[in-house]
């Protein structure tokens, strides 16, 4: 009898520790509003968006190389959700002119990738899933069409461009008119 509840108790125990785990990695991800923006975690890797109002860098405040954003106006991180991915490492980030867009290097079955994250519909996409080559220091311009990058196509570090296209939506500031052409 004793054996039986002792198996109960640690089977309970063990539900309890399961539990628990779910929701660490459920909420691993996710960092206070609140917290200061200097603290004891390794930050590194900072892009400035083009208006000066928003911080993205690479932080490991939740145990696992992230991203966080953080609102320089109102002194707090922003919510990202689908952003920052349990398990995988997010690095090397860059902010359009408002912030709407940000490209960063991810991990993806070992290799990097350049992904895109757009913060109005809250979707991240690979733009290299077919590119055959290294990639590193993804840049993204104030408007948010062309991404520069570093790739080892030819077996040494060359500069690349990519055009998202005419048809995108541009990362404009409110009120700021668009050059067209006469």
């Amino acid at each position: 009898m004793v054996r039986h509840n002792s198996c109960r108790s640690l089977r309970a125990i063990a539900s309890s520790l399961l539990v628990l785990s779910l929701l660490a990695c459920n909420s691993q991800n996710e960092l206070p509003a609140n917290e200061p923006l200097n603290s004891r975690f390794h930050d590194d890797q900072p892009s400035l968006s083009g208006d000066g109002t928003l911080l993205a860098f690479t932080t490991n405040r939740n145990g696992q190389e992230q991203i966080a954003l953080y609102d320089l106006e109102q002194r707090r991180f922003l919510d990202a959700p689908g952003l920052n991915r349990s398990g995988v490492i997010a690095t090397n980030p860059s902010l359009s002119r408002t912030g709407r867009y940000l490209v960063y290097l991810t991990s993806v079955e070992g290799r990097l990738e350049i992904a895109l994250y757009d913060r109005i519909t809250a979707q991240a996409e690979i733009l290299t899933r077919t590119y055959r080559h290294w990639v590193r220091n993804p840049q993204i311009s104030a408007d948010g069409r062309y991404i520069s990058f570093e790739t080892a196509r030819r077996g040494q570090w060359d500069i690349e461009v990519l055009d998202r296209g005419p048809n995108i939506e541009l990362d404009i500031a409110d009120g700021t008119p668009l050059d067209v052409a006469p």
